[in-house]
């Protein structure tokens, strides 16, 4: 597959399906609605909705508060636009990956790898040990723990198995280990916790949300549960990119309406 295809591709997913078309229109809707409603979550939901990617435009050089002559600021918020653009193709193309079917099958439909377990399955059910299995419970409990851990890890393992997801995670790893040190050795952290929330966004303010106060438990348990939920909505943006960056190495994609 040509480098040039890939653009294509992405631009496929991004616009080829029901699911992806939705969220490009709940993004466009949401950029006037944050002109109206500037104050409170409508004026963040541009951002919110195409993050994680798009809290990277506070660390760019360009954007709607660059100051300068008019044809700089104009130049800015035209490059500003353009990767706010880019952001919300991405997003709608991980949308289309997961409607086109399983990444990482080869086939971009994920029924051939769903056929092939089956089968397994079925010529282990066919062998002759199999339903004394089924009448003891303690091999039926070990069986389903075995299935829940294949499972888990063939969700998880698009998060490591692809260098877009590897760099992500390490961007997060770095913006977590910062975080940590700010809190538990520095003796004012500031606003170290800004970092893992824009790198793991938007799932991240949920864990935000969910950590409790100090009033209802030690100081020093916020941050770490603050840390774990960060990990957990790091993991689950990195599963996404690595099935997006399957997705773009398939040799098919086709569009689903």
């Amino acid at each position: 597959m040509s480098k040039a295809s890939r653009p294509r591709r992405l631009l496929t997913l991004a616009t080829g399906n029901r699911h992806a078309q939705g969220y490009l229109a709940v993004v466009a809707a949401s950029v006037p609605a944050s002109f109206l409603f500037p104050d409170g979550v409508l004026g963040m939901a541009p951002m919110l909705l195409t993050a994680p990617l798009s809290f990277l435009g506070v660390v760019l050089p360009f954007g709607p508060g660059t100051q300068g002559s008019p044809a700089a600021e104009a130049l800015a918020i035209g490059l500003w636009t353009l990767w706010f653009l880019a952001c919300a193709l991405v997003n709608a193309a991980v949308l289309g990956a997961l409607a086109t079917g399983a990444a990482g099958d080869g086939t971009g439909t994920g029924r051939p790898a769903a056929r092939a377990a089956g089968d397994t399955g079925s010529a282990a059910a066919r062998r002759p040990g199999a339903r004394f299995g089924r009448l003891i419970p303690g091999a039926a409990r070990a069986g389903a723990g075995e299935g829940v851990a294949h499972r888990l890890r063939a969700l998880l393992a698009p998060a490591v198995d692809n260098w877009p997801a590897r760099m992500y995670l390490a961007v997060v790893a770095a913006a977590l280990g910062f975080f940590l040190v700010a809190v538990y050795a520095l003796p004012d952290p500031g606003f170290a916790g800004i970092w893992p929330i824009m790198a793991t966004a938007p799932l991240s303010f949920l864990a935000l949300l969910a950590v409790p106060g100090t009033d209802a438990g030690p100081e020093w348990l916020s941050p770490l549960l603050f840390a774990v939920g960060a990990v957990l909505a790091g993991l689950v943006n990195a599963a996404l990119l690595g099935r997006l960056t399957h997705r773009l190495r398939s040799p098919q994609i086709r569009p689903v309406v």
